[in-house]
């Protein structure tokens, strides 16, 4: 028996969870055509081979027509989802997990140019700024063909097995009809908050008629719109009593923010690493305290210790670490186990909210189960590894290997492993990438893994190993050669490492999108330099995701930054003692010159793998990696004498820590 607050069992109502701990409901991008087919279902399988309590899906799985799927989501409104349900919850009650369901109307958050391309639905005529809907207010006939979709959708999920289902108020139809900044309606649907809660309980009294009571309904309630015009946290109790009233509800599943902006999504409803860990759990307490039912709730949640905290002071009921479950599926049964020290951290970098998504940024198994390993499988043979590079594609490469029972050597040339992460967590708001290094160094300590820093490696010193396999993750360097004058420039990566001063007057030329020109903008910011931007892109961190681009256009905004969009660096040349930066316009093909006294560039990298060129002719693969079991994360075929070479991440071309560490997994699982 456990003493610990996590893993004590917690009944909800005819439901016993195994413990605390939970996965929200969310679109993990993985669906089929709107149905949770194999991929999506081995995904939250291995939540639950991993011990999670409960695993919620279906993050706004729609039960209508007019709500079309604009960010993959599921398709509860049609009985060709109950054979995949079914099959789903086989196989996350057969690991000990329970398992339910999202369902909603997006109303006004949908789009009539996706899918049926209907008109959307809302209370009233009043346009959502995100996805950009003008929607048309919903007439009687809607709301009565509505609200027998939600009973029949939820129906469907109960006949697939499911213990439950959550509807979703937040931006969505019924949340829609709750908020005053949505809902202008002056008849039975409007005005008063009790009118307002109308529609949402005609929904749950439809859904518990249909689903009798042996079945879960709960309601992912807002608890703070968070914006004058919106529903404060007083209004959001008394709603939320006169739900808990009619006694449909099982739960609620609290949540804070407005999600109808990208920055209310970004900043507040989905928080990321800009924020402070937990920062909605006191006011998801003070909800708790006002209510009777059981009180769910999750918000940048990352780490064991605020989780523990959260259920040991009653703070919630459950708590939910959605994305600290991607990052690692298996965190439960490491802490039953005692190996709390081993669970990877979620360094809430968002990646597994863009267009990638599930893709955590350290940990590519997620999402792709069928194919790569959470758990890495002992090799029938140990073998000898040799690694070059400890950036995060080395240190992955060696952790999986050593997991594998190999004999693993790393030479890294730097005093310090982590390669290009270490610029990257210079920036204010992303020092947690630093967990991404941190957490593999102590594995590679606990594996026993040689690593050898202050060593740059030789071909006599790789070959004095006596390697059965050697892997070159040496990284990109930059390389601005193709730039006429560039050798006035001054690279990125010399202000983030700091051995280049800013000056008073700086343009930053940014030619990826990415973090780095930006990361080095803002420490030129903190310097004291007068700052001017220029972009090959029409606006700043054009390749970053959703949640980063928000992070850096507030503080671009209130930094007052100068920004050139949509121009491309050309040449750069000396004028006295300044700069002139030569661009051309994208769009008209003009000239531009801006004179400055420094010109920092960021145009990404290339490879720096001299040494794997030099091993290529003493290796029995020619340093060729089979693509197409690589993909498939086999293990290479090669023959002959000699060494098994092949190099990752960086050192192939210029992508990011995901590709890096997925380079890695996919390289090594079966090594």
């Amino acid at each position: 028996m456990t003493t610990d607050p996590l893993l004590q069992p917690f009944k909800l109502k005819h439901v016993t969870l195994r413990n605390r701990i939970m996965s929200t409901s969310h679109a993990c991008g993985l669906e089929e055509n709107g149905m949770p087919l194999d991929r999506y279902q081995t995904y939250h399988e291995e939540k639950a081979r991993g011990g999670i309590g409960l695993t919620m899906f279906g993050g706004s799985s729609n039960v209508s027509i007019d709500s079309p799927s604009v960010f993959q989501q599921l398709n509860v409104g049609t009985d060709e989802v109950i054979p995949h349900l079914s099959a789903m919850s086989k196989r996350v009650h057969a690991q000990g997990a329970a398992l339910m369901c999202q369902i909603t109307h997006l109303g006004r958050r949908g789009e009539s140019t996706t899918g049926p391309m209907l008109p959307t639905i809302a209370p009233s005529v009043v346009r959502e700024a995100l996805h950009r809907s003008i929607p048309k207010e919903i007439d009687e006939h809607d709301i009565k063909r509505v609200i027998a979709d939600f009973a029949r959708a939820a129906m469907r999920c109960k006949e697939g097995g499911l213990d439950g289902i959550e509807t979703l108020a937040g931006g969505h139809l019924i949340g829609q009809f709750l908020s005053p900044a949505t809902n202008r309606r002056t008849d039975a649907y409007g005005g008063s908050l009790e009118n307002r809660c109308r529609f949402g309980l005609e929904v749950y009294e439809a859904i518990r008629k249909a689903v009798g009571d042996d079945f879960l309904v709960g309601f992912r309630f807002i608890v703070d719109e968070g914006h004058e015009a919106g529903l404060g946290f007083d209004d959001c109790v008394a709603i939320a009593k006169i739900f808990e009233g009619s006694g449909t509800l099982d739960f609620f599943n609290a949540i804070y923010g407005r999600m109808d902006t990208i920055a209310g999504l970004a900043l507040d409803n989905m928080p990321g690493m800009a924020s402070p860990l937990g920062p909605w759990l006191q006011k998801a307490a003070a909800f708790k305290a006002e209510v009777n039912l059981p009180v769910f709730h999750a918000a940048r949640i990352s780490d064991v210790a605020t989780a523990r905290h959260a259920i040991r002071e009653g703070l919630i009921d459950l708590v939910g670490m959605t994305r600290a479950q991607i990052a690692d599926p298996h965190m439960v049964a490491k802490i039953a186990a005692g190996e709390e020290a081993q669970i990877r951290p979620c360094v809430g970098a968002t990646h597994c909210m863009s267009d990638r998504r599930p893709a955590c940024f350290h940990n590519p198994a997620s999402g792709n189960e069928r194919i790569l390993r959470q758990v890495i499988p002992k090799a029938e043979t140990s073998r000898r590894v040799v690694i070059i590079g400890a950036g995060p594609a080395g240190l992955e490469a060696a952790r999986v290997s050593a997991e594998r029972g190999h004999t693993v050597t790393i030479f890294e040339a730097a005093a310090r492993p982590g390669g290009q992460v270490l610029l990257a967590a210079k920036s204010n708001w992303r020092r947690d990438l630093i967990g991404i290094i941190d957490w593999r160094v102590t594995e590679l300590d606990r594996l026993g893994v040689d690593l050898r820093l202050n060593a740059w490696a030789e071909m006599d010193d790789v070959t004095a190993l006596d390697p059965d396999l050697v892997i070159i993750a040496t990284g990109g360097i930059p390389d601005l050669s193709w730039l006429p004058g560039h050798e006035h420039v001054t690279t990125a990566w010399e202000i983030l490492d700091g051995s280049t001063t800013p000056a008073d007057d700086v343009l930053i030329v940014d030619g990826t999108g990415r973090h780095v020109a930006l990361t080095a903008a803002e420490l030129c910011h903190d310097a004291g330099s007068r700052l001017r931007f220029a972009t090959i892109d029409e606006g700043i961190a054009a390749e970053q995701a959703y949640a980063e681009r928000v992070i850096w256009r507030r503080w671009a905004h209130k930094t007052d930054l100068s920004i050139h969009a949509e121009v491309r660096l050309t040449s750069v040349r000396p004028q006295g003692n300044r700069l002139i930066a030569s661009f051309e316009d994208e769009l008209t093909n003009e000239p531009l010159d801006i004179e400055a006294g420094q010109v920092i560039v960021d145009a990404g990298t290339v490879p720096a793998a001299a040494i794997y060129h030099d091993l290529r002719t003493t290796s029995r693969n020619d340093g060729i990696t089979d693509l197409d079991r690589w993909t498939r994360g086999e293990a290479q075929e090669t023959q002959g004498n000699g060494f098994e070479l092949h190099r990752i991440g960086d050192a192939v071309s210029s992508r990011n820590i995901h590709n890096a560490v997925l380079d890695a997994l996919r390289l090594c699982q079966a090594c």
